[in-house]
């Protein structure tokens, strides 16, 4: 027969805790392995954010082009360069109107190219943003670029004939991302890092 003070004296060591050293050990470790990771965390959260703002740029280039065929008529993808935002616009009326919501770029994101010194091979002449976008009174608005379709889905100039001038580039500083169209009005996705000889990839 157990004796029960006995018992009680194994029970009452089997319950033990964690000593103050043990916690500093495994606090240490958990911060160690938390200082390796999060600037891999970080990155890999940056380059969602980055890859995420060009294909809603891309779905919302597309959706203009749909648009403007669906009302028989220009529509366009109005880009505010300096408020890092963009929506979409018809033409109706004789004016243009404002079609939808207004989309703003991830933090740390901004409408630019630099250090890039050229376009996707065989996309883009010239190299640079869209053309400016125009008023109602026809004159260019400053830090703004317009990708413009007809109504048959054809990106189109001021004068209404077709261009290769259309793109869109972000960068977070780590990549370049870009949204060309063609002269058929073909929609292309690219990326490159940010060198001055671009490595341009389909995105």
């Amino acid at each position: 027969m157990s004796n029960p003070s006995t018992d009680r004296t194994r029970l009452h060591s089997s319950e033990g805790g964690f000593s103050l050293t043990e916690l500093m050990v495994v606090l240490a470790f958990m911060g160690i392995i938390t200082a390796i990771a999060l600037p891999q965390i970080s990155k890999t959260l940056a380059a969602m954010r980055l890859n995420g703002a060009i294909r809603t740029i891309s779905n919302a280039t597309a959706l203009t082009k749909t648009k403007a065929g669906a009302l028989f008529t220009r529509a366009r993808l109005y880009i505010d360069r300096g408020t890092n935002s963009y929506h979409l616009e018809t033409y109706t009326g004789g004016q243009w109107v404002v079609d939808g919501g207004t989309t703003w770029l991830p933090q740390n994101v901004t409408f630019d190219f630099a250090p890039v010194g050229g376009p996707p091979q065989g996309t883009q002449n010239p190299f640079g943003h869209a053309p400016p976008c125009l008023d109602n009174m026809n004159n260019p608005v400053a830090n703004t670029s317009c990708l413009v379709f007809n109504s048959r889905g054809i990106p189109v100039d001021d004068a209404g004939g077709p261009t290769t001038a259309d793109a869109v580039y972000i960068t977070d500083g780590t990549a370049v991302l870009a949204v060309t169209v063609s002269a058929t009005g073909l929609i292309g996705v690219w990326s490159t890092p940010p060198l001055a000889n671009a490595l341009w990839t389909i995105a």
